[in-house]
């Protein structure tokens, strides 16, 4: 009897190793060149986007109690595309450098520009390639494309640049992975064309 028990014992017992052989065999983690595990990847990516103050500039405001706060349903969705800017008196920028009230809009001596769409939508950084986005980030190229135009201010990619190919790519991963929001961010406004364009409120 106890050597029946025993026998029972042994395939049970080899059975479940068999199984979880198996199981993890099944399983794959994605992992980067490196054999980074991507979740960490985009955990990482994420810490860096919020201690390197993306929010300030690329994400939308709603007012509160206390006053703006980010708008988290539009996180990284950049200038909304149905807000106009309001005013300008190119007086003022011989002085001045102006953001709206969402500061997600922003005048000065290089005209009107406005904070990118970051997130994963295709409006945003989804058609982008890790390729594209290090040379935004290191060359301070519009889209990462080779004769694009310069990415304007108060975009910091000057100091971005300095961040290592492991936390750029991170920061990559982590943009590819949130939400998409669908937001076609205007164009740039010359300051040739501030007094011609409609940029009064609507």
């Amino acid at each position: 009897m106890k050597r029946i028990s025993i026998s029972i014992l042994l395939l049970l017992v080899t059975g479940s190793a068999l199984m979880l052989s198996c199981n993890s065999q099944n399983e794959t983690v994605a992992v980067n060149s490196k054999g980074v595990p991507m979740d960490s990847m985009v955990k990482h990516g994420e810490y860096l986007v919020t201690i390197m103050g993306c929010d300030d500039c690329h994400t939308p405001k709603v007012f509160g109690p206390k006053g703006p706060e980010l708008d988290m349903a539009k996180r990284l969705s950049g200038h909304p595309s149905e807000i106009p800017v309001g005013q300008v008196h190119k007086e003022d920028l011989k002085t001045w450098v102006l953001f709206n009230h969402l500061t997600t809009a922003y005048v000065g001596p290089w005209g009107t520009s406005f904070a990118a769409n970051l997130t994963s939508d295709e409006t945003g950084v989804g058609n982008w390639t890790e390729k594209q986005f290090l040379k935004a980030m290191r060359e301070g190229k519009y889209k990462g494309i080779e004769n694009s135009r310069p990415m304007l201010p108060p975009m910091p990619w000057q100091n971005f640049s300095k961040a290592t190919d492991d936390d750029l790519k991170a920061i990559f991963a982590y943009l590819k992975s949130t939400k998409p929001v669908h937001n076609l961010v205007p164009a740039p406004i010359p300051p040739t064309h501030l007094a011609d364009a409609d940029i009064e409120p609507k």
